[in-house]
């Protein structure tokens, strides 16, 4: 027996071939009642959309990437959760948006996780199998891979440097944690505080440190120059800076700023184990907002921003640049939410 096509879906259905591939490409642009006797004549005949013969036609692939650092977090078992699928974090929330704005666009997404000895090689491999790429963070690319990549299909920048060649989405990091060292400063009455920043080369941590310092000249305190620690924005990078500020003679911060919450999930962690309480010894606060920040003990206080609004804002973006690759590139910034919790001495919102 041989294989159905979109020809024979057309011809049981009643409709054209083009309808059957909206149907199964984009099944929101086709009225119901015609979806459905497309769908039940496909599953009547086993018919299987052909991803490979449809992009021969279009030379389109009816997908889109996303491309982000891989970060392992190795101490996120040794965290206490009310429910293991709590451990989302922040790469896992805009990939939950872009997924969903993908399939309302027709697109499947595809995604990839960085390793940095492979990065100009994978890099290479998503675009192959793409119409448009979002890249989070840059994740260490080389401008030269990116420049070739970008002639070839659209391409938007997810945080990260802003670039002036390529539509670019942002959140309000400096705003959000100048907001946040303000509540600590003015409401909590707190003057020694410590940032635990992450690598010197990522723009938004710099951003939210350019935030700190913001509050501390505004409060006439003096001006950090630099984060007192850095980590590479996980669990066990704040686990370790705690535990190395603990170490340095002199008095405690009465307060921690972390550059991401879990960072600041790893500061909790330590904290505990050396028996200082949080907030009464010392507060903590974080950034992002990922769920973690609100099943621990105590809630973290953090600057939330709109992770999967991030992911739908690039498939809007990309979306837009396959239809028109001659539009005026886009830069966006999205605002960010103070979230006041316990683990600085406030209610937990």
């Amino acid at each position: 027996m041989s294989t159905p096509t979109v020809y024979d879906v057309a011809e049981q259905s009643g409709v054209s071939i083009a309808t059957v591939s909206r149907v199964y490409r984009n099944p929101d642009s086709v009225r119901a009642s015609t979806r459905e006797r497309v769908l039940a004549a496909g599953r009547e005949l086993g018919y299987v959309p052909s991803g490979s013969a449809r992009g021969l036609a279009s030379r389109t692939t009816g997908v889109l990437g996303l491309y982000f650092p891989d970060i392992h977090d190795a101490v996120a078992e040794s965290v206490p959760t009310a429910d293991d699928t709590e451990l989302m974090l922040y790469s896992d929330q805009v990939i939950r948006g872009m997924e969903r704005s993908a399939r309302q666009h027709g697109y499947a997404l595809l995604i990839a996780a960085a390793h940095a000895e492979r990065a100009s090689e994978q890099l290479a491999e998503v675009a192959g199998r793409v119409d448009g790429l979002a890249l989070l963070a840059q994740t260490g690319i080389a401008s030269e891979d990116l420049e070739v990549i970008s002639r070839r299909l659209p391409v938007v920048m997810l945080a990260g440097d802003r670039d002036a060649d390529h539509d670019h989405i942002e959140v309000a990091n400096f705003d959000g944690q100048l907001e946040l060292t303000r509540h600590l400063i003015a409401d909590h009455r707190l003057r020694r505080l410590a940032f635990i920043g992450g690598p010197s080369d990522s723009p938004d941590g710099e951003a939210r440190f350019r935030g700190f310092q913001a509050a501390h000249l505004e409060a006439g305190l003096p001006l950090p120059q630099q984060p007192d620690v850095r980590g590479d924005l996980t669990q066990d990078a704040g686990c370790r800076a705690v535990k190395g500020l603990l170490d340095l003679p002199g008095q405690h911060p009465q307060g921690l700023v972390l550059a991401n919450d879990q960072m600041a999930v790893g500061a909790l962690h330590a904290l505990a184990s050396h028996g200082i309480s949080v907030p009464g010894d010392m507060a903590v606060t974080g950034f992002d907002g990922i769920p973690l920040s609100r099943v621990v003990r105590p809630a973290l206080t953090t600057v939330r921003q709109p992770m999967g609004r991030l992911g739908q804002e690039a498939v809007e973006l990309l979306v837009a640049r396959i239809a028109d690759r001659q539009r005026v590139s886009v830069a966006r910034v999205l605002p960010v939410t103070l979230m006041r919790r316990a683990s600085c001495g406030c209610a937990t919102q």
